[in-house]
């Protein structure tokens, strides 16, 4: 009898904790069900993209223009920001900065839509290569050259 009651005694706060795991299991299944933390409004774009294997489809190529579907007329962003990571689309790219000062569209030896986009000022200046509708490669924006002061010619005196 003792050690059915000393049984139950360890046991009962066990079985009381489980009752409560349910309920913490519940608030991480919301937690990570929750979109991504990516907001183009204001460019977190800090993470890969989630599906890098999906295919590009035409709502995620900049047009010549640099305008993607559904974008404002907007200025490059010239505030600071989180850095752009490889993989990401086109459109996703250039609604995070904002419309760039040029785009050059060509193709690859394998076929595939080259896109050369470059932004001339603003935190995220450079010049951003995307293969395939995707980011490859990202470089700065050589710096103008500064003006170079010429001396004033000085006066001679006669003496």
């Amino acid at each position: 009898m003792r050690f059915s009651t000393l049984a139950l005694v360890l046991v009962a706060p066990l079985v009381a904790g489980c009752s409560t795991a349910s309920d913490l299991l519940s608030k991480d299944a919301e937690w990570f069900s929750k979109p991504s933390r990516i907001f183009i409004k204001n460019i977190a774009i800090e993470s890969p993209p989630l599906t890098p294997d999906k295919p590009v489809a035409a709502s995620d190529l900049a047009g010549a223009d640099g305008m993607c579907p559904g974008m404002a007329d907007a200025q490059p962003d010239v505030s600071g920001g989180a850095p752009v990571a490889l993989g990401h689309t086109e459109c996703d790219v250039v609604r995070g900065i904002g419309r760039p000062d040029n785009v050059l569209l060509s193709s690859n030896e394998r076929g595939e839509r080259v896109a050369t986009i470059t932004w001339q000022r603003g935190s995220r200046a450079g010049i951003y290569t995307f293969t395939a509708g995707r980011l490859s490669a990202i470089e700065g924006v050589p710096e103008a050259p500064k003006p170079v002061r010429q001396a004033k010619p000085k006066r001679r005196t006669a003496g």
